[in-house]
């Protein structure tokens, strides 16, 4: 080295070299293990879903499985929501999706329930975190699909109920009185889709800044005409048709390649096997996708030899830091009890995906299992429970509720080359 260079040089070369350094290669510079805490809320089988917020106010995260919220940081004192009842996990619940949200605006977070595909919304108000029961509205009275969301679809900065009724895609959004059912909007004419539909999400496909519509066939794009004001009043989202699988969970939008536009990630069928993503390519000015799946129904379908089934929920976030969302995922346990569907009495895994983007342009997922033990119902979620800049998850099922709390350990390069999945050898 130059002996004339001065130390701040030295600093902004480094800094400028580091920065020309994969951002996952750098997050490894650090050599950071990640594992995940494992709280058991309950054995009892109360829901498919679950979800977290702040119910009594105090500054820390709280789950929220079936019946009951447990008060975090350590999510052992529970309180009754609405009257609590165990399921037989060879049957259902009265739950298959839990989405919260502070509805009414008084500060205090409140929960929606949907009690069974093609059944009623109903909306829980927070009793401003007194312990007692909380009072029952309905939001819409039949909410079709499996996979049904909660978020802001249309852009007025308001979540949406997304899903789809009598066969008609469209959104549910409160009126001038919260309390009262709420009006539904298609923006599709009539398809074939039923309550037990599988698979839908919400995303910006096109890049013109407005969310639009997923299922499995294809994808609506939202006009840039305004919203009706009135239900009554729809306008048709225009129709793209693709093949993304057969039906899985929830499905997502993210520059996967980072290329500058909107992949999709979903996986493709809710009770069998597949997780892909869909790369977003221009073909004669027109939006086509080109599939890459990430894992199948044989281990050698996974450039790691991974193999589970049933991933009827799916989650998109930044586990590590890198800058880059990552899949989080898992078996859904005894979807139809023990003798149905592919492989009920695997493990009930749940796994996090880490997306890697390679210097050749090159894109892999590399999956680490969290949890061997209880897996995902039909909707789980993920946030920073505790505080630490850090997501965590929230799942529940046929094995229970658990909270999941990330923890990063600093370990030294040997060990941790030492934990990292190992890759198949390619023929």
């Amino acid at each position: 080295m130059n002996s004339l260079m001065k130390p701040t040089a030295v600093v902004v070369l480094l800094v400028a070299v580091l920065a020309l350094l994969p951002r996952w290669l750098r997050a490894a510079e650090k050599y950071e293990l990640r594992s995940f805490k494992r709280i058991v809320l309950t054995t009892d089988f109360h829901a498919e879903g679950s979800g977290w917020g702040d119910f009594n106010k105090d500054g820390q995260g709280d789950a929220v499985y079936g019946p009951y919220w447990y008060e975090g940081p350590d999510f052992q004192k529970k309180h009754a929501i609405y009257p609590v009842k165990a399921f037989d996990p060879k049957s259902y619940s009265n739950n298959f999706i839990t989405m919260v949200h502070d509805l009414n605006a008084d500060g205090y977070d409140d929960v929606l329930v949907n009690e069974w595909p093609g059944k009623a919304v109903h909306w829980y108000q927070n009793p401003k975190g007194k312990d007692q029961p909380w009072k029952k509205h309905v939001a819409h009275p039949a909410v079709d699909n499996e996979a049904p969301q909660f978020g802001d679809i249309t852009g007025d900065g308001r979540p949406e109920l997304v899903f789809h009724n009598r066969g008609r895609l469209g959104y549910a959004k409160p009126g001038k009185e919260i309390t009262k059912p709420w009006p539904f909007f298609a923006v599709s004419g009539k398809g074939r889709w039923h309550r037990y539909t599988h698979g839908s999400g919400f995303g910006d496909v096109n890049g013109d800044g407005k969310p639009d519509f997923l299922m499995a066939g294809g994808w609506w794009e939202q006009p840039n005409t305004k919203q009706p004001a009135e239900p009554n009043k729809v306008v048709l989202w225009k129709k793209h048709p693709v093949a993304f699988g057969k039906g899985g969970g929830q499905m997502h939008t993210y520059d996967v390649d980072g290329d500058g536009d909107r992949d999709v990630i979903t996986s493709l069928v809710a009770h069998h096997y597949g997780l892909a993503w869909f790369e977003q390519v221009k073909k004669d000015d027109k939006i086509t996708f080109v599939q890459h799946d990430i894992m199948g129904s044989k281990p050698e379908h996974n450039a790691y030899g991974v193999k589970f089934s049933q991933m009827h929920a799916v989650c998109l976030i930044d586990i590590d830091g890198d800058g880059l969302k990552d899949i989080v995922t898992g078996k859904r346990f005894w979807a139809h009890g023990p003798n149905t569907d592919s492989e009920p009495g695997a493990p009930a895994v749940l796994y996090w995906f880490k997306l890697v983007r390679e210097k050749d342009g090159v894109v892999h997922y590399i999956p680490h299992q969290i949890d061997d033990n209880s897996g995902v119902g039909t909707q789980f979620t993920v946030g920073d429970l505790n505080g630490d800049k850090r997501p965590d998850i929230v799942t529940g099922n046929k094995k229970g509720g658990y909270v999941f709390l990330q923890e990063v350990k600093e370990v030294g390069k040997e060990e941790w080359e030492k934990a990292q999945p190992k890759r198949r050898a390619s023929k």
